[in-house]
């Protein structure tokens, strides 16, 4: 699978006490209305439809005693009291089971449905932070992140990250893992964009012996490299659409089946995805699934980009040039590093310094704001023909724009048409149809 895979065992990070999990909320339906919300932040809540229950549900199948709800790492853990009428999930009756939250069970008529307390959550306040695992900075906007990744630490929700090509999305997964409790287990990495489509199935969930043509031989897939760990999915949203409900079956009934059998198999497995572009926007337009993206994002979390944080690039700089060999790296280097913009994020920045480490100067940015609009000025002044029509200029001027903008777009991305529409910030069937009618379809 080449570098679109990657696993491994990582060792145990975190210290101390136990964090306490992620608050949940635990929401009664009837006939489709949300009738009343409760917060469930410890220990264990008792439903039924007597009074002395710490949930009462007015709801003549239900139990006087019928089910008990705990916070667990993992979501909430239903436990039927022995009730008349049983706790149902997915249409099977349940003795008791653990739900990742945004799951839910169905007693009498009435639907529980649990959901991460994501105000509780949004509002967390913590304490100023150096670093977080690989992560570093000090500004106001990475002090949030190792908050919002320091609450987590006691759950294993899945979260999704989403944040533009080159912001740390790999790294703040690893984070995740590696201060949860399922540091030391296995952490596999899969980027979903560069696996081959024809093979990706077989990729995530493994094939049976002789499933296709190739399969000489059994294989397990990332779901059971990463069994009792934690399964990154970078670039979900490169995910086919015929995959998507293979991947939904596994966050839903935490089973999945290998290619070319029919036996089921337990998915034990924490899943953190990760996404450059928006997934809305993808569930909008049909390609993305709704569910799978409500099931993927209980916990949602945003990198900032580089640009929006230039008060980490001296640390994140001398981080990164200890880590090629650079022993100090001289303070106008620094200074220039801060001018620049750097489009590609921290994955840029560290190009930046390779090639200082290599050839002992700085590559040329190409991206400072100044340099960049004065050359543009002058370019424009020689084009500029005043015995020519504005509109007509405009329209040259455009045209051309636009022609060298998609050549470069193609080029940057490889031809991946759903990085190009995310970094152009366009939809896919607009930028499409802009690269047939410049014949660089």
């Amino acid at each position: 699978m080449g570098a679109s895979r990657q696993g491994e065992q990582t060792e145990g990070l975190r210290r101390g006490p136990v964090p306490a999990p992620l608050s949940a909320l635990v929401k009664v339906i009837q006939q489709g209305r949300v009738l009343r919300t409760v917060k469930l932040t410890a220990g264990t809540c008792r439903v039924g439809a007597a009074g002395d229950c710490d949930l009462v549900l007015d709801d003549v199948a239900v139990s006087r005693a019928h089910l008990e709800l705990t916070l667990v790492p993992e979501g909430i853990c239903v436990r039927d009291l022995g009730s008349r009428n049983g706790t149902f999930y997915a249409g099977q009756r349940v003795g008791e089971i653990t739900l990742a939250l945004g799951g839910g069970v169905t007693v009498g008529t009435t639907e529980l449905r649990f959901e991460a307390d994501v105000e509780d959550f949004e509002g967390t306040q913590g304490r100023p932070l150096a670093q977080y695992g690989e992560l570093r900075g000090t500004s106001p906007l990475m002090q949030r992140l190792y908050t919002l990744l320091e609450r987590l630490e006691g759950s294993l929700v899945n979260v999704l990250i989403e944040g533009e090509s080159g912001t740390g999305k790999e790294l703040v997964a690893r984070a995740l893992h590696d201060h949860s409790a399922l540091a030391g287990r296995p952490f596999v990495a899969v980027n979903c964009g560069a696996l081959d489509r024809a093979l990706i199935r077989s990729e995530l969930f493994g094939h049976k012996k002789g499933a296709f043509t190739g399969a000489a031989s059994e294989s397990i897939g990332a779901l059971g490299e990463a069994a009792g760990g934690t399964l990154f999915l970078d670039e979900v949203g490169e995910l086919p659409l015929d995959v998507q409900p293979v991947l939904l079956r596994v966050l839903e009934s935490g089973t999945y089946s290998r290619v070319g059998e029919t036996k089921e198999r337990p998915a034990r497995v924490r899943v953190i995805a990760a996404t450059n572009r928006s997934l809305q926007s993808d569930v909008e337009e049909g390609t993305f699934r709704q569910d799978l993206y409500y099931r993927l994002m209980v916990v949602r979390l945003s990198l900032p980009p580089l640009r929006h944080r230039p008060e980490d690039i001296p640390v994140l700089a001398r981080h990164l040039a200890a880590n090629l060999g650079i022993e100090r790296l001289p303070d106008e280097v620094v200074a220039e590093l801060q001018r620049r913009s750097f489009p590609g994020n921290v994955r840029e920045l560290k190009h930046a310094l390779a090639a200082y480490a290599a050839l002992g100067e700085l590559p040329e940015a190409g991206t400072r704001p100044g340099a960049r609009v004065e050359g543009l000025d002058a370019m424009l002044r020689a084009f500029v023909d005043l015995d020519r029509p504005y509109a007509e200029l405009k329209e040259e001027i455009v045209e051309r724009l636009t022609r060298v903008y998609l050549e470069q777009l193609l080029e940057r991305t490889g031809g991946n048409r759903s990085e190009a529409a995310r970094i152009a910030d366009l939809q896919r069937g607009y930028l499409r149809r802009l690269l047939e009618k410049y014949g660089l379809a």
